[in-house]
């Protein structure tokens, strides 16, 4: 076989440098706008103060703190959200959704953004208060039981409150759909399409749920460019990811992370309630230590999960070459989703340690070709 070599808009793949290098530079700028935030509410005393005026039992003080928290992050990153999330999608020709339904929408992601941060400060401080010697062990088998319930959750609920599903009305593709996905075990109960193209230019699919909310789910951006075959190879590398077991993999990863990070938190609370005059800890006025602790720990080990996510993902497209033995629809897939969703095709490789979950575009293209060479 034969590839007929496919490539990247040159014009785009500027663009898409231009589009990463800025949303690096906002993301550092959050990073530390949140960071000195919390640094003076902990070292300047503020936090000490203003834990006598939230004078409730535990764990409502927290609650209390979490949301005046929310509150003020919120107010002061106003500016750089709104840069990010509507200005810039806009300007590179991401997005098209009007300012309005804009609005809506981040009023529903932050409603349920901080229920969930809530809940799981309500159930954390519950236990520091009455578990503080082991608070961090339960603490992290709550956080598990969540990801696996937000996780069944996903098709049936949380898509569906931002985008619109439907079945997917194509007898044929469906079909095919179908097919693939039981000579990759799975058991879907649909194929369902998104309105993606309701908000943006961009174009997804994923295999999403658990048990018998699995379905597959597919934008309508990606059925109005992508051929058949194209679509396939795109679906089949999400189905790798149920033939290698990656989401109990990754759950299992997070929650010993978790666990961890947990771990250490309790040792650093510890140690710090003689230098920093808190009462224990579940002292009200060290719930911003922990935050900044967490949030540091999530920094260092993030680049090391994405490292294990590439490696999945190498190996999803393995298994999306062997399911289709179509390495020409692949590389066109790839192509055609790099350059739509605004991609770098090759990073440096400290942007790709520290930032991509995915193998790059040439590495993919390249795993094509390799597959080929092993199959001629």
């Amino acid at each position: 076989m034969l590839l007929v070599e496919s490539s990247i808009d040159t014009e785009r793949q500027e663009l898409a440098k231009e589009y990463a290098r800025l949303t690096r530079w906002l993301f550092f700028i959050e990073l530390v706008v949140v960071g000195a935030l919390l640094l003076v509410l902990i070292f300047g005393g503020i936090s000490v103060k203003l834990s006598h005026l939230l004078a409730f039992p535990q764990p409502w003080a927290s609650a209390l703190y979490f949301m005046i928290l929310v509150l003020g992050c919120g107010i002061i990153t106003m500016p750089l959200s709104y840069y990010q999330g509507f200005i810039m999608p806009h300007r590179y020709g991401l997005s098209n959704q009007k300012l309005g339904a804009w609005l809506a929408d981040r009023v529903k992601a932050s409603a349920l953004g901080i229920l969930l941060g809530l809940g799981i400060v309500i159930v954390v401080y519950w236990l520091l208060d009455r578990l503080p010697d082991i608070w961090w062990l339960w603490a992290s088998v709550f956080l598990l039981l969540l990801s696996l319930l937000l996780t069944r959750l996903t098709p049936t609920l949380l898509l569906s409150l931002f985008f619109k599903l439907e079945p997917l009305d194509d007898v044929e593709l469906k079909q095919r759909l179908m097919n693939l996905a039981k000579r990759a075990q799975a058991q879907v109960c649909d194929v369902s399409t998104m309105d993606l193209s309701s908000k943006g230019t961009t174009a997804n699919a994923m295999l999403a749920g658990l048990g018998n909310t699995k379905r597959i789910i597919i934008s309508d951006t990606l059925l109005q460019q992508y051929s058949p075959e194209e679509v396939e190879v795109i679906m089949a590398h999400e189905l790798g990811h149920h033939l290698h077991q990656d989401i109990p993999k990754l759950i299992t990863v997070q929650a010993i992370t978790a666990l961890l990070a947990f771990y250490l938190a309790d040792l650093v609370l510890k140690a710090s309630l003689t230098p920093l005059a808190f009462q224990g800890v579940a002292d009200v006025a060290a719930f911003p230590l922990l935050i900044l602790f967490l949030a540091a720990s999530s920094l260092v080990i993030t680049p090391l999960i994405n490292a294990y996510s590439r490696y999945l993902e190498t190996a999803a497209d393995e298994t999306a070459l062997e399911l289709t033995a179509n390495p020409q629809a692949f590389i066109t897939a790839m192509t055609k989703l790099t350059d739509q969703n605004l991609t770098e095709a090759q990073p440096s490789r400290w942007v790709e340690f520290l930032f991509y979950d995915h193998p790059p575009y040439t590495k993919r293209v390249n795993l094509a070709h390799r597959y080929l060479q092993k199959t001629a």
